[in-house]
């Protein structure tokens, strides 16, 4: 990866793009390398990786942390999200391009000094300086951060949309095709949070 003529860093992952309901969520998050290493090192051997990878409990921990310089102003991030009937009517890849794009240009970052770094087959477009990783929310850290902050938040959505639908049990599967999740759809049917394009694959 070449670092060395940017200041920053911009890392981007989305969570949510295989679910049977909810939303998708994608993060981008803003930081300097001198900040980004500094995150880490006060994190000390709380281990940053892909956040799916990482205990509800470690997600927390970097959570609080993200939280921390955040406020402290030491990085930025912005989330943005596709509902499920959006996810119907465009398509999962049109909606997380859409997502990418807006969760990168509403941090307002100078493109001069900045790299946006995106997981996968993630993409900005436009003229951003962007590099593309496989496995970059395992493999770099920036996209790490990003990647814990959309899980965070999707898996808080999905526990608050529990309570609404508690016969669905998304607060343990989080809208992901599981037997027991099928299984309450065939009993009770799909609700507006049901993505209607993914469900045939299942039923």
């Amino acid at each position: 990866m070449e670092s060395q003529n940017f200041t920053y860093f911009i890392g981007v992952d989305e969570v949510g793009r295989g679910p049977v309901a909810g939303p998708v969520y994608v993060c981008g998050l803003f930081i300097s390398s001198e900040n980004l290493e500094k995150i880490i090192k006060e994190a000390g051997n709380l281990p940053l990786r892909d956040s799916k990878k990482l205990t509800e409990k470690m997600r927390g921990k970097w959570f609080l942390k993200i939280k921390e310089f955040g406020d402290a102003g030491y990085l930025k991030y912005v989330v943005s999200k596709a509902s499920a009937s959006e996810i119907d009517e465009k398509g999962i890849a049109v909606c997380i391009k859409a997502c990418v794009k807006n969760s990168v240009i509403k941090i307002d970052a100078d493109k001069e000094k900045t790299k946006v770094l995106l997981d996968g087959g993630l993409s900005v477009g436009g003229d951003f300086t962007e590099e593309s990783f496989i496995k970059g929310d395992e493999n770099i850290p920036v996209i790490s951060l990003a990647s814990i902050v959309a899980k965070v938040l999707r898996d808080k959505e999905m526990a608050e949309l529990s309570k609404e639908y508690p016969e669905y049990g998304f607060e343990k599967h989080k809208g992901y095709g599981t037997k027991a999740h099928m299984d309450a759809i065939l009993k009770h049917g799909a609700t507006d949070l049901h993505r209607k394009s993914f469900l045939k694959n299942y039923i």
